[in-house]
């Protein structure tokens, strides 16, 4: 089995030498890999502005260089996962990193909107076949409990302060407030170029320490699947990210109305091959385990949420108050700075109180969105940075509560050889609710019509699109009694049957009694 200790790449667990763990140094290779995508997607909004005036691009080719990137990662992810199983983690996850590298320096080079644009593609493709292998290392590698807890946790809070730093650091290195042309003096090309050495450091990591793990016996692809599935995400996606620029024409509601059946479609094929035992693309199991479905449902709403959140406040702060980004990205340090007073609880107290402290976090984000609400509407263009703070800080509170924990609670009762389908589901599910975020923040902070660079949004745009950040995290709150009520028996008795277990390890509520030689007793 290549999850064994004894696999050829991992050599024998048992006389390798002491020292650092293996899987620990490959989850962080893997979590800088991570990191380095998902800060790419919101760094990009700050940026945006600057590209367009450099390359002379108009907003419509602006608005493609984000979602070009959105599109093919979401076209990517769930099949990206599916070949980790196949094909072996390492191979997929290294061939990830170093096709998103070498594409994030054809963007740093980019002399024209199109060139942006196709290596934007280039990158989303190659992120989508590296973000899915980071739950499915910490799935098959990490045993159940604290260990597997702790390794969600940095896992989910990483996505915390990804969402959040996005924005800071593309003040930093694009704000001509700091120097003529940015902190390093590439002015927006430098968010590329700073993944350059990222990138190799994420690269070497995974090559020295990461184990090449796969499925035993590993599932064939998906043949039929494959564009069954990449057609209902494009369908669902594309009129969400243009619809509202090109005013919303009726094709683009006949666009999202197609991607019902076709995902409809795709389901019903996907439980006629596992009736006929083949191999499905995404497995029609995982979604009778509550954990797994409730949780997608709750992540959905929570990373909508987050998204319409930051880019709410991008629009309304920048374009309707004219803040510089080094500006809005410093008010936005109040979120992060919750988020690491909470993060260390959850991750001491998440295993027995993970339904609790889902609820309680996404409540909390919600009171702070609200008060949010409350000020933007409240002062209008009288607007400064000290009342939006202590409400930013709140949310970011009730983030650390309800994300480090999150993950672990969706994906914890995966049985391992699903790891990488339900990586991909899940981390398509995040995407595409950042698709709908942005969305729903655009049709409610610029109204339906198409926007331009002239675009002057009244004071009530940036409470209209809170409100409904407010509103998804309810709906995340209203969801998390779905979850389990904890990750971690209070005294782990075996299961009947398991009493003579010989590897001696501990039962948690998700164990799926399968046993990986690969991972720590």
């Amino acid at each position: 089995m290549s999850d064994s200790p004894l696999s050829p790449e991992g050599g024998d667990a048992m006389s390798r030498p002491r020292g650092p763990d293996r899987r620990w140094l490959a989850l962080g290779a893997v979590l800088l890999a991570t990191f380095m995508d998902l800060v790419d997607v919101t760094i990009m909004n700050v940026a945006l502005p600057r590209i367009q005036r450099d390359l002379g691009a108009g907003y419509a080719a602006g608005q493609w260089t984000v979602s070009a990137y959105v599109l093919a990662y979401a076209l990517l992810l769930i099949t990206g996962g599916r070949l980790g199983d196949i094909l072996g983690r390492r191979r997929v996850f290294l061939a990830g990193v170093a096709g998103f590298t070498l594409a994030s320096l054809a963007a740093a080079a980019a002399v024209s909107p199109g060139m942006l644009i196709g290596a934007r593609v280039a990158q989303g493709a190659f992120a989508g076949l590296m973000v899915p292998q980071a739950l499915s290392v910490i799935t098959v590698r990490f045993a159940p409990g604290r260990e597997r807890a702790l390794a969600f946790s940095l896992y989910g809070g990483l996505l915390g302060v990804a969402q959040v730093s996005g924005p800071l650091l593309g003040g930093m290195l694009v704000d001509h407030g700091l120097t003529e042309h940015g902190l390093l003096g590439l002015g927006w090309r430098a968010i590329f170029y700073v993944n350059l050495p990222v990138g190799l450091v994420a690269l070497a990591g995974a090559a020295r320490w990461m184990d090449d793990s796969r499925a035993d016996p590993p599932p064939r692809l998906d043949p039929a699947g494959v564009p069954l599935i990449g057609a209902a995400s494009l369908l669902a996606t594309f009129p969400l990210i243009q619809g509202r620029e090109l005013g919303r024409p009726g094709w683009s509601a006949a666009l999202l109305a197609c991607a019902v059946p076709v995902l409809a479609v795709f389901v019903r094929y996907e439980r006629r091959r596992e009736r006929l035992g083949a191999d499905p693309l995404v497995p029609p199991a995982l979604f009778r385990r509550r954990s797994f479905t409730a949780g997608l449902l709750l992540a959905l709403a929570l990373f909508a949420g987050v998204s319409a959140c930051f880019i709410t406040l991008t629009w309304g702060l920048q374009f309707g108050l004219g803040w510089s980004p080094l500006r809005v990205a410093l008010v936005g340090l109040a979120w992060p700075a919750g988020v690491a007073c909470t993060a260390q609880f959850t991750h001491r107290r998440g295993l027995r109180r993970a339904r609790a402290l889902v609820g309680a976090g996404t409540a909390v984000m919600a009171a702070g969105t609200a008060g949010l609400v409350a000020v933007t509407a409240g002062a209008g263009r009288g607007l400064t940075a000290w009342p939006l703070t202590p409400w930013l800080f709140a949310c970011g509170l009730g983030m650390g509560l309800a994300l480090p924990i999150l993950a672990n609670a969706v994906i914890a009762d995966v049985p391992e050889q699903s790891a990488g389908a339900a990586s991909g589901v899940f981390n398509s599910v995040t995407q595409f609710a950042g698709v709908l975020g942005v969305a729903a923040a655009g049709l409610l902070f610029f109204g339906a019509g198409p926007t331009s660079a002239a675009t002057t949004p009244g004071p009530d745009a940036a409470p209209r699109a809170l409100a409904f950040c407010a509103a998804a995290f309810l709906l995340a709150a209203a969801l998390s009694p779905l979850l389990p009520r904890r990750l971690l028996p209070d005294r782990p008795d075996p299961p009947e049957g398991a009493a003579g277990a010989p590897d001696g390890r501990r039962v948690t509520l998700f164990d799926t009694g399968q046993a990986s030689p690969g991972r720590s007793r």
